[in-house]
């Protein structure tokens, strides 16, 4: 890289701007002074750029690019790549030819390019794309391995070794490798193995304490289970009997009571059963054992047999009841077995059972799933490297394309091309607006574009097919605003061709152009006249309204009280309103004395000073507007609402009249169109009185100013 290298400037929207007219310019960007590039940070969101790339340029992965990271980017292409010009091409499609194999990243680069070729089954290919080399999925499809550490079933070579896999994906869970495919790294094996051994280990504590740990052998969380059922009932019982031995008088009360049973009597009792179940267990009496065979609770009696079943008649044979002191023992024999469970360790493997679980710890297969896992690691580098093929394309074709819009705006100032910024185009009152912004975020906008003094519509975009919403600001640069106000509907269209619905949800109003800017007042005065007339004819229509519904109102009270006299009408009081025709007189005087000194100050000029003391006229209505208007054109400034989307401007992007007139395009008829001018709503012709009414105003003013100049005589 040249030391001092030679750069050439063009001027293009009043800022001096690099021109890039070859590789050589693109490789000495870091010579280029900061102070001279348009933006020093953009973000990698909302932009019409491949936002992948963006992500791989952004290497602090703060959400922007900056300029040290274009340069970091620019850098490292520039060491890969042969010809530094084929970077302005922005070609889609990378020739390999391009790789500089001379570098040993270059040969790497190569080697890895022919390997994706190969897994995409193109091995004899010469070129690649984006969309190739960002199928990770695809590339790395079926190879057994992939450099990720991760492991699948194609990794596994036996049918002992894919069964392991499953039974850790079973209880551990799985991770995608870069195929796509489920598997284990390390860790996954890793959660593994310390759950068969904490699972192996808690149940040998069981079996060196059998006796007492598991009293019914290997049903004992059968027997266990069987406990569980009915240990709250049972106790109940009891406690039951020795309240009623405690008061006998209570035992009435203790048992069940006729009047629950007469609320479900007329049901059918076989829906009933869960009330059923909260009766007593069997009859109360003092000091009475549990009945196992006879007298239980109908919604009991499965639990309570195989409570009989699987613990009584092995604990006490050929009983038929129970007392308080052997219920007490039958629960002794699950204490051990209760503090046990609750120190189990492993929970994650037990669905496999023990013996599967033990039978994984004798063997060597978790040490062959390592020895699996650590060969996938050695080839991280190479696969890295294929990912690495994927950068090497990207910057390729997108590198260039955001030099050109970070540091020149070139795009942007081109009729050629879209900034990539620019999101689409919105279409609304007979105009086009190719300038259109994604919002990021509007509060930022509502302190900053203000400032712009760009007339600016946002408007809020759905698309009924995707359901997807996005606010966007249009910048109009042409024609009127008359039929503009809040909530006019409109299509945009983004650069890919989708349709959304658009509806304005705010204005923030600048002069568009100098003949908007003239006829302004004329226009504020009329809108001025119009409300103050409309408003003038409802508050008359109203007080009519008024004054009518109140006169219909009285005649029912009039017709109920004939014989009442009625109030004397009050007589118009001349006096009263004197002070108000004097007033209207007065005014109405003086309008016509204005009008008349005006009216003969401009006869008295002559002739030819007419029309120049009419466009003065006008010039002093409308010049203060046209001015105002002049100088915020010239000063229209994009910066702002960049700024508000997160960029850093580092210049003036300025939309003179001419360049703003590019960006609004008004309807206009095709060349060579023909017209039919028959239209069949236009008015035929004007009523005869109208012409002669204009016929004679015209005669008499033109008679007039003969006679006054004393071109004719009486």
């Amino acid at each position: 890289m040249s030391t001092h290298h030679e750069w050439s400037f063009s001027s293009v929207g009043g800022v001096k701007r690099v021109n890039f007219d070859s590789g050589k310019d693109i490789l000495a960007l870091e010579q280029l002074d900061q102070k001279l590039w348009t933006a020093l940070s953009c973000p990698t969101f909302g932009l019409e750029i491949d936002s992948a790339t963006l992500e791989l340029i952004d290497e602090d992965n703060d959400g922007h690019i900056k300029v040290i990271e274009i340069l970091a980017a620019v850098k490292w292409i520039g060491s890969i790549i042969n010809n530094p010009n084929d970077l302005m091409k922005q070609d889609a499609v990378f020739p390999l030819s391009a790789i500089n194999e001379s570098s040993k990243e270059g040969k790497i680069l190569m080697a890895s390019a022919k390997n994706i070729l190969k897994n995409l089954g193109r091995p004899d290919a010469t070129t690649l794309t984006v969309e190739e080399t960002s199928d990770r999925v695809k590339i790395f499809n079926g190879t057994a391995f992939n450099g990720d550490g991760i492991i699948t079933e194609d990794s596994c070579s036996t049918a002992e070794l894919k069964k392991l896999l499953a039974d850790i994906i079973l209880c551990v869970g799985s991770i995608t490798d870069r195929g796509g495919k489920e598997g284990i790294d390390t860790d996954y094996l890793t959660q593994f193995l310390e759950a068969c051994n904490a699972y192996s280990d808690w149940y040998k504590k069981a079996e060196e304490n059998k006796q007492s740990i598991l009293p019914f052998n290997e049903i004992t969380e059968q027997c266990y289970q069987a406990y569980g059922a009915v240990k709250a009932k049972v106790d109940d019982y009891f406690l039951r009997c020795r309240l009623a031995a405690f008061d006998a008088e209570s035992t009435a009360v203790l048992n069940l009571q006729t009047a629950r049973v007469e609320l479900i009597s007329s049901k059918d009792l076989t829906t009933c059963m869960e009330e059923i179940g909260t009766f007593p267990l069997s009859k109360i009496e003092a000091g009475k054992e549990l009945m196992l065979t006879s007298g239980i609770n109908p919604a009991w009696e499965e639990a309570v047999t195989a409570l009989r079943t699987l613990i009584v008649d092995k604990l006490f044979p050929n009983k038929k009841s129970i007392s308080e002191a052997e219920w007490e023992l039958i629960a002794g024999k699950f204490q051990a077995y209760e503090s046990w469970k609750a120190e189990k360790a492993g929970e994650r493997v037990e669905v496999l059972g023990l013996e599967r679980v033990r039978q994984i710890l004798n063997s060597n297969y978790s040490e062959q799933l390592l020895g699996l896992i650590e060969s996938d690691k050695a080839l991280e580098t190479e696969a890295n490297n294929i990912i690495l093929v994927d950068k090497l394309v990207r910057y390729y074709r997108d590198l260039f394309t955001l030099i050109k819009n970070f540091v020149t705006f070139y795009d942007f100032y081109s009729p050629d091309y879209s900034a990539i910024f620019q999101s689409g185009t919105l279409y609304i009152d007979q105009r086009s607006c190719d300038l259109c912004i994604k919002v990021s975020d509007m509060t930022r906008h509502d302190m900053m574009v203000s400032l712009s003094n760009m007339f600016l519509i946002y408007c809020k975009c759905v698309s009924k097919s995707t359901n997807e919403t996005m606010t966007i600001v249009a910048a109009l640069t042409n024609g009127d605003i008359d039929n503009l106000i809040v909530g006019r509907n409109a299509v945009f269209y983004d650069r890919k061709g989708a349709a959304y619905d658009a509806t304005i949800v705010k204005i923030i109003e600048n002069p568009i152009s100098i003949r908007q800017a003239f006829w302004s007042p004329y226009r504020k005065v009329s809108r001025f006249i119009e409300n103050q007339v409309n408003k003038f004819a409802s508050e008359q229509d109203n007080k009519v309204l008024t004054d009518v519904t109140g006169k219909i109102e009285t005649v029912p009270a009039k017709m109920e009280a004939p014989a009442a006299s009625a109030a004397a009408p009050v007589p118009f009081d001349v006096g009263k309103f004197v002070g108000i025709f004097a007033a209207i007189g007065l005014a109405l005087g003086a309008i016509g004395t204005a009008l008349a000194s005006v009216l003969a100050g401009f006869m008295g000029l002559v002739w030819w000073k007419m029309p120049l003391a009419i466009v003065g006229l006008l010039l002093i209505i409308s010049g203060p507007a046209m001015i105002m208007a002049y100088f915020k054109l010239r000063q229209r400034n994009l910066a702002l609402i960049l700024d508000a989307n997160g960029w850093a401007i580092n210049a003036k992007v300025i939309i003179n009249i001419p360049f703003g007139n590019t960006l609004t395009q008004i309807a206009d008829l095709p060349k060579g169109a023909k017209i039919n001018t028959n239209d069949p709503f236009s008015p035929k012709g004007r009523p005869l009185w109208q012409v002669v009414f204009l016929v004679s105003l015209l005669a008499g003013a033109a008679f007039y100013l003969l006679w006054y100049y004393g071109l004719i005589k009486f």
